[in-house]
């Protein structure tokens, strides 16, 4: 067919086609360039999925690079915080059903819980990190962690470290298990988060997450490796804001909450010479704060089915367009940290006022949406970073690509 015979409508569907395979082209060449240039150091993959449809799928490096075990598409990578966008999910799903309300006071499913100054703080408090519940007075051992009695028990005994409600400070870690023991007490079936996921949306939608790895896929993980010193000076001088970050991980008083997180669980290391992330002990447990297991692709294609109205309302949807806490530092991290609902925000690189939502991970592992473009970006990576989110030089060059791709 001519070109000059084409409809308006024909010649502004292959315009589109045309600025889509470029877009494509140009993510695949950044996506080449971050292994070439050294910037990834393992394996990644990232896939993107706009208006319900896969449009990029990409995977390269190593799963393991000491055995040269190549990375494939059916790699599984441990997603650190990026699993905490997955349990605002789970949550959300019990909200849009009516079995649940983020103004409910947790103590009214778990008068237990109500206890030592905790008989105010609600779901979406928890949600949005104000609960004061981000570090346990108490050392929480790797079988306790494997006990969800015990692990209730712990919990409802805690004094907050903060007046709840009136601060938000990131629950690196307990977010996972005040999550699961939400769902443990509003399910009607009282699943923890691993089988309430499996059953209610992995087997429905053929989505690979796990929370809690069967030990016969174990072989499916990718190993996770801490950048080297030349590597973190390499991000630093390319970032900057690094170096901050570092700091408020690295060097903090004794009494800090961060501290007080690490000494808690003490089990739970990423540094230079020890990563027990690789255990796969680890990767049996139900964490809902660091310990989700996927592919980039299933991780997209969940959030993509999530933007579809697929596994909760539109109406519900609306809500997680804009953060909960946009301004502020956080109690925690000494940074501004954009959250609520159980997600973190990022600001839309090239729309001022606009969100991105999702949640990021250790070492630069991250699921972000575009809700308003129905765009999905899930990218893992087992090569550890030391920058977070958009700190995470080749997640951020991904990310606008696709970005600028649908303005």
């Amino acid at each position: 067919m001519d070109y000059h015979t084409l409809s308006l409508q024909e010649e502004y569907l292959l315009n589109q086609l045309r600025d889509s395979i470029k877009a494509c082209y140009i993510i695949i060449v950044i996506y080449r360039k971050n292994f070439i240039d050294g910037w990834e150091r393992e394996g990644a993959a990232i896939s993107i999925y706009r208006n319900g449809e896969l449009v990029v799928d990409l995977q390269g490096g190593y799963a393991d690079a000491s055995s040269l075990r190549p990375w494939t598409s059916d790699t599984r990578t441990v997603v650190f915080s990026a699993t905490k966008a997955v349990g605002a999910l789970c949550i959300a799903v019990l909200v849009d059903r009516g079995q649940l309300r983020y103004t409910d006071r947790i103590c009214q499913f778990w008068p237990e819980f109500g206890q030592n100054g905790k008989e105010n703080i609600t779901v979406g408090w928890i949600m949005s990190h104000r609960a004061g519940l981000a570090a346990f007075g108490e050392p929480i051992t790797k079988e306790d962690a494997f006990d969800h009695e015990k692990i209730a028990e712990i919990i409802a005994r805690q004094k907050p470290n903060w007046i709840p409600g009136t601060k938000a400070g990131y629950h690196a870690i307990t977010y996972g298990w005040l999550v699961d023991q939400i769902i443990r007490h509003v399910d009607f079936k009282h699943r923890g988060i691993g089988t309430f996921f499996r059953q209610e949306i992995g087997e429905k939608f053929g989505i690979d997450f796990h929370f809690g790895l069967p030990s016969e896929e174990e072989h499916t993980v990718s190993r996770l490796t801490t950048p080297p010193f030349s590597y973190k000076l390499k991000e630093i001088l390319y970032d900057p804001r690094i170096l901050y970050l570092l700091s408020i991980l690295n060097f903090r008083a004794p009494n800090s909450i961060v501290r007080k997180v690490r000494e808690t669980t003490a089990w739970m290391k990423v540094d230079t010479t020890v990563n027990t992330f690789n255990d796969p002990d680890l990767h049996r447990m139900e964490q809902a704060a660091a310990l989700g297991i996927t592919k980039a692709n299933d991780l997209a294609k969940l959030f993509s089915l999530f933007l579809q109205g697929k596994i909760v309302s539109n109406s519900l949807l609306d809500l997680f367009k804009a953060p909960e806490i946009s301004h502020g530092l956080d109690e925690v991290v000494l940074a501004p940290l954009p959250k609520g609902y159980g997600f973190m925000y990022e600001r839309h690189p090239f729309k001022p006022g606009h969100w991105l939502v999702g949640h990021a991970g250790l070492g630069g592992s991250t699921i972000m949406m575009d809700m308003e473009e129905k765009l999905v970006i899930a990218y893992v990576t087992n090569g550890l970073k030391a920058g977070t989110g958009e700190l995470t030089r080749t997640y951020r060059l991904l990310r606008n690509a696709a970005l600028r791709a649908v303005r």
